[in-house]
């Protein structure tokens, strides 16, 4: 079947900074979450699974959070950072089938956020990326 709308095709470079900058915003704001109102509930989490000290292993993964969502924000070492939250979304998503009653989202929004990061390190950065392609 033909494409009902060839001349799109020639923004195809605009997907993946779509989804750079809207995953930049979700890690930053996961990240600024984990210092403030879901600490505890994180570091509760962490504890039921064993990861000690939690007060240690929270702050810095809510840093590892804030960082890799503002190198895919300014578009910088994107695929680095895309697999690094494909390995935090698949965290995340045990700790979601784990520790259900701990946090509050479902488990729908961690697998598009995997998908969204898998995605993201398959195509790369896009257009407006200080990334370059080789």
């Amino acid at each position: 079947m033909l494409n009902p709308f060839p001349e799109l095709l020639m923004y195809s470079f605009v997907g993946p900074f779509i989804l750079r900058v809207l995953l930049g915003f979700i890690f930053i704001d996961l990240g600024f979450l984990k210092f403030r109102s879901e600490k505890d509930r994180w570091t509760a989490s962490f504890e039921t699974l064993g990861l000690r000290p939690a007060d240690l292993f929270v702050p810095l993964y809510a840093l590892l959070q804030i960082t890799g969502g503002m190198f895919l924000l300014v578009g910088l070492w994107t695929q680095v950072a895309a697999l690094a939250f494909v390995i935090f979304s698949g965290i995340e998503l045990y700790v979601e089938w784990q520790a259900r009653e701990i946090l509050k989202r479902d488990m729908v929004f961690y697998l598009l956020i995997f998908a969204i990061s898998l995605s993201l390190l398959l195509t790369g950065a896009g257009a407006y990326a200080i990334d370059i392609p080789l």
